[in-house]
C-alpha cells in the first residue's frame, strides 16, 4: 500500500485535524503531503536537514582527498585521519580537537575548500539555535542564497539550492517545533526486532514481538494477536 492509498483509507475529518507534517528532504514525500494533506504545515525534520549539511561536507572531503592525493583515503592522510572532527558539533570540540582538526585541514585541504564546506554545516546548525520564527525564514533564504556563491565549492553550492528549495518547510520547524523523531525510533526498533530473529514469515508473531521488545505491551490485546 502507497503512502497515498494509506492516507486515502483515512475519512476527511481525521485528515482534516493533521496540523504538521514532517518529513525528510524527499520530493515524493512532499508530493504526497500536497496531494493528501494539503492544508498541513509541512516541517522538514531537523535531524535530516543537518545530516544532508554533513553528508555535503563528507563529499566535499573525499572529492578533495583525491583531487590532493590521487586516490581515496588511507589512514595515513590528513583528511582521512580528521573525517570524524569535521561531522563532531564546533562546541563539542575541546581545545586539543580543534587544533588537530586545524592542523589536518592545514596539511590536507590546499585550497581551503573542505574548510569552508566544514563552515557552511557549521552555520546549518545555527539554524536551531534560535527561536525566532519571524527570522527563520529570513535566515533560511540569505543562507542558501550565500552558500550558492562562485567562491564555494561545488558540494556548498549544491548545499545552498537545496536550503533555498526546502526554506518553508526547514522555516516552519520554529513554528512547530516538531519532528519525527519518534517515528524514527520505532522504525528502528521494528528493524531491530527483524535483524535479531532473522526475518519472520508471520506477520502476527513479528507484531508480537516488537512490542514485547518495546517493553510496554497492551496485554488487554493478546487475544487480537495470537491464535484462538
Amino acid at each position: 500500500m502507497t503512502p497515498c492509498e494509506w492516507l486515502a483509507a483515512r475519512d476527511d475529518q481525521w485528515r482534516a485535524n493533521i496540523e504538521y507534517a514532517t518529513l525528510d528532504l524527499s520530493g515524493p514525500y512532499r508530493a504526497v503531503f500536497d496531494t493528501m494533506l494539503p492544508d498541513a504545515v509541512q516541517v522538514a525534520d531537523s535531524f535530516h536537514v543537518v545530516k544532508l549539511a554533513n553528508h555535503k561536507l563528507d563529499e566535499c572531503r573525499r572529492r578533495v582527498q583525491n583531487d590532493t592525493m590521487g586516490h581515496r583515503g588511507r589512514k595515513d592522510d590528513p583528511l582521512y585521519r580528521c573525517r570524524r572532527l569535521l561531522t563532531k558539533a564546533d562546541e563539542r570540540l575541546d581545545e586539543k580537537g580543534r587544533t588537530r582538526l586545524l592542523g589536518l585541514l592545514d596539511a590536507g585541504d590546499p585550497r581551503g575548500e573542505v574548510r569552508m564546506a566544514w563552515h557552511a554545516k557549521e552555520v546549518v546548525r545555527q539554524i536551531y539555535t534560535h527561536t525566532d520564527a519571524e527570522l527563520a525564514d529570513e535566515f533560511v533564504a540569505r543562507l542558501g542564497h550565500d552558500l550558492q556563491d562562485e567562491s564555494c565549492p561545488i558540494e556548498v553550492r549544491s548545499l545552498g539550492r537545496a536550503l533555498r528549495r526546502w526554506k518553508d518547510q526547514i522555516a516552519a520547524w520554529h513554528h512547530a517545533h516538531v519532528s519525527n523523531g519518534p517515528t524514527e525510533a520505532a522504525n528502528n526498533l521494528i528493524k531491530r526486532v527483524k535483524r535479531v530473529a532473522f526475518g519472520f514469515t508471520n506477520f502476527r508473531n513479528y507484531r508480537v514481538r516488537a512490542l514485547l521488545y518495546a517493553g510496554r505491551p497492551n496485554w488487554d490485546l493478546l487475544a487480537t494477536l495470537t491464535p484462538r
